[in-house]
Formats: structure tokens, sequence, C-alpha cells
């Protein structure tokens, strides 16, 4: 691996290779206005939630890296105290990057990228109403982390409303269907991920009943040359094996037995044959199965 000092490196350097790393990040889309109501809209992607009780989400519009200027939403928001956090997706993600040009002070970025602004209910700055979602929030603090060209400015935020377009919520009408959302983030240099198709899929959780653990594995399974991480994360995220009764089940399979009779000639060839099938069962999401297939490499051998 190559190593970084950020104290050996410029600014812009790191900053790159920050931006390269920590991705894809979401992107805090923030309407604000000033004190003289003068709007302003611009995508961060220094942003995330950090609680829910109460609701709290930060952004960052940190200081120009090139020229160590602030931005309009940065002195907005130390103005009112209020922003609008709206929520991206690919349907309009080309005029949330138009909007992050480097307008003039007072000019509207609403106008600028053809965006449809909505009068907020609690907060002064407007939302966008092609917007799949929008937070409505009070910056309860804003912490500046230093004064140079890249220095973040921690924007914390209660949100006190939420918004969210009916067509975005799956069949139970209570969550968010990410395929419907179609939300986009930003990767480094002009890179962005939208959240559809290959790049979404589904990881069981780790059990409330704490599962065995890698280390629990036998050593056939966790020093294996076919499974990877990811294989024997999820047979350790298991809290019940099959019984003995249930392997011999599967071993006495025709599909199985085929198998080691195969490459009954060459058990190492028969074991790793074994690893295969599993890794393929564990990659459709039948982890009980792939216990059983690889169970069968402990029963007792007949003859």
């Amino acid at each position: 691996m190559r190593t970084f000092n950020p104290k050996d490196s410029t600014t812009g350097a790191f900053h790159s290779l920050m931006l390269g790393t920590i991705a894809p990040r979401p992107i805090a889309f923030a309407s604000t206005v000033d004190k003289e109501g003068n709007v302003n809209l611009s995508p961060f992607s220094f942003f995330n939630c950090f609680g829910s009780n109460p609701p709290i989400l930060i952004f960052s519009p940190a200081r120009r890296v090139r020229d160590n200027t602030g931005k309009h939403t940065l002195e907005n928001v130390l103005e009112t105290g209020e922003v609008v956090i709206n929520i991206g997706n690919y349907a309009m993600v080309e005029q949330m990057s138009l909007a992050s040009t480097e307008y003039d002070k007072g000019v509207n970025e609403f106008v600028k990228a053809g965006l449809t602004p909505v009068a907020s209910t609690l907060v002064k700055p407007p939302r966008v109403a092609e917007a799949p979602a929008a937070f409505e929030c009070k910056v309860l603090e804003v912490k500046p982390m230093g004064e140079q060209g890249g220095a973040a400015n921690l924007v914390i935020c209660e949100a006190v409303l939420l918004h969210v377009k009916e067509e975005v919520f799956g069949t139970d009408g209570k969550t968010i269907d990410p395929a419907k959302l179609d939300a986009v983030a930003r990767l480094g240099g002009d890179w962005y991920l939208r959240a559809q198709g290959d790049c979404m899929f589904e990881l069981p959780k780790p059990l409330q009943n704490q599962g065995i653990g890698v280390d629990q594995l036998p050593a056939h399974i966790r020093n294996s040359a076919v499974l990877t991480g990811n294989n024997l994360a999820r047979l350790g995220n298991t809290t019940t094996l099959p019984t003995p009764a249930e392997v011999q089940e599967f071993a006495n399979e025709p599909m199985y037995r085929y198998l080691l009779q195969t490459h009954q000639h060459n058990p190492k060839e028969a074991e790793r044959q074994v690893h295969l099938l599993a890794k393929k069962l564990l990659e459709e999401g039948r982890t009980l199965e792939a216990w059983k297939a690889l169970l069968t490499l402990t029963l007792p051998k007949k003859g």
C-alpha cells in the first residue's frame, strides 16, 4: 500500500485522495436564504445523518481549497439559522450539479438550474419540488474546524419536518423503496453513483442473538482457498447449525453424490468442489444449504 501523510501533501492532493476513497457520499442539496430573503441552493457531499432522537443531520460547506474563500450557504445559515436539506436523485442530478456553479451572491440557483421552489412549512428557505424528499431544519450549531482552505464548517441541524413523495414508498407504505428513490451519491473527481440495478444488494443484518463468528468455523472452512471473507462472515452470522441428520440427508442427494463420485480419487479436489458449491449457495442467499454442503465433509467416511 502507498501511505500518505497529510502534512507532507498539498491540501488539494490529499483532498482528492479523500474524496476518491471515502465514497460513495450522500448529497445534501441545501436551500438557504440570507437575511434579506435572497435564496441560495447548492449541493454538498460532506453530509450524513447522525441521530434520530432528535433527528440530527450534519453537512459541511468547507472553505474552498483553491483560494480559501467561504460559501454563500455558510453565510446564510450563520445569518438565519435555517436550511432545507433536499435529497436529490438521478432524475435531477444534472440540475443539482449545475446549481453547484459559483454564481455571484444573490443569484437564485433555483432559476439557474430550472428547479421549482416550494414554500416550506416551518422554515423560511424553500424546498425543491422535484426532490423526492426534503428535511426542514433548524441549525443548532456551526462548528468551524479551521481557517485555511479546505477547512470544514460543520453545520449541525435538527430536522423539524420531513417531506417524502408518495411514489418512493415501498408496497408496505412505510419504508422507502431504494429503487424508487433512485438516489445518487458522489465519488471522486467527476464520478457519481446511481443507487439502482446491480449496484444495490441486500445483506442480512447481524442477528440479535449473536452469531458464532468466523473464529468458530471449522478449520477446513476458515482456511478455505475458495471461500471469501464475505462468505465466511455470512457463515459466521449463524446461530444454529443443521443437525447431523439434515447434513446426511443433503449428502444423499443425487446431485451431491454425483459431485463426490466425479472426484472420488482426488479428495482435495472433491473438497474444493464442495467449497465451490457452498460459495454458490451463499451467493444465492441459501446459507443453511451452504452449511449442509460444508458439513458433509465432516461426516464419517463409509467403508
